[in-house]
C-alpha cells in the first residue's frame, strides 16, 4: 500500500481563495452578474475556468471574452505577488508528511498558470514541482473525480490508497466519485463567518470529518499522531 494524500489547493495549502472570489465577483459584475458570497462560496470553490465561463455564458446567454479570464488574472496575480500566504500549518503539515514518508500531490480545479504563480509565491514550487496538477488535463473538472484519478495516476498510487484535503463541496464529491476517502477543511479566510455553515456542507457532501487547523491534518487521515 502506497499512502497517497492529494491535496486541492487554493483555500487548503494557500489562503488564496479570499483573494480569488473577490476578483471573481467583481469580473461577475462587470458581466451584469450579482452573486453574493455566500453563493460564491458554495458555487464557485473547486471550479475550472471553464465552469466559471460556462455559467456566465448560461447567465447572459452570451459567449465570453477571452478578457474575462484575463482581466481577472491579471488583478488576481498582482494580489497575489502582494498578499498571498501559505494556510497557517501548511509547511509543518508537509514536513510531517515527508518525515512519515507518505507521499502527496496537489490536483487543483485551476490553472496551470494560476497554480505556478500561487506555488512561486507561496515559496512551495520545489515542495510539488512534478505533482502538481491542475483540471486542465482532463476532460470533466470536479465534481467530476478526473482530476483526482489523474493525480493518483501520476504518483503510482491507487485510488483506495489515496486520502484527500479539501474545501469545496465539488471537491468533496469529486474525491468520492473517485473512490478516496476525504478530509474536509474549513480553515481558509474566505469561510470567515460561515465556517460551521461550510463544515455541514462538505460532510453532507461525503467529507469523514472537517478540520479547522492543519495540525490535524496526519491524524485525521492516517490514524498518526
Amino acid at each position: 500500500m502506497k499512502k497517497t494524500v492529494i491535496f486541492d489547493f487554493d483555500g487548503v495549502l494557500a489562503n488564496s481563495e479570499i483573494i480569488a472570489l473577490a476578483e471573481l465577483q467583481t469580473s461577475l459584475e462587470e458581466y451584469g452578474i450579482t452573486v453574493d458570497w455566500d453563493t460564491l462560496v458554495e458555487k464557485f470553490l473547486g471550479a475550472s475556468i471553464k465552469q466559471i465561463t460556462a455559467f456566465v455564458e448560461n447567465s447572459t446567454g452570451k459567449p465570453v471574452e477571452p478578457a474575462f479570464q484575463k482581466d481577472w488574472y491579471a488583478r488576481l496575480f498582482d494580489r497575489y505577488a502582494r498578499e498571498l500566504q501559505p494556510m497557517t500549518g501548511a509547511a509543518d503539515m508537509l514536513d510531517s508528511l515527508d518525515a512519515a514518508g507518505i507521499g502527496y500531490c496537489i490536483a487543483s480545479g485551476g490553472s496551470y498558470k494560476r497554480l505556478g504563480v500561487a506555488l512561486e509565491c507561496i515559496g512551495f514550487a520545489d515542495r510539488f514541482r512534478g505533482r502538481a496538477f491542475s483540471a486542465e488535463s482532463v476532460e470533466h473538472g470536479k465534481p467530476a473525480p478526473d482530476v483526482f484519478l489523474y493525480a493518483a495516476e501520476q504518483s503510482d498510487a491507487q485510488a483506495g490508497d489515496c486520502v484527500v484535503l479539501e474545501d469545496s463541496i465539488a471537491g468533496v464529491i469529486a474525491a468520492g466519485r473517485a473512490g478516496m476517502r476525504c478530509v474536509g477543511f474549513v480553515g481558509g479566510g474566505h469561510l470567515e463567518g460561515i465556517r460551521p455553515l461550510h463544515a455541514e456542507r462538505l460532510q453532507s457532501a461525503g467529507a469523514d470529518t472537517v478540520l479547522t487547523d492543519l495540525s490535524g491534518f496526519r491524524q485525521a487521515a492516517f490514524g498518526a499522531a
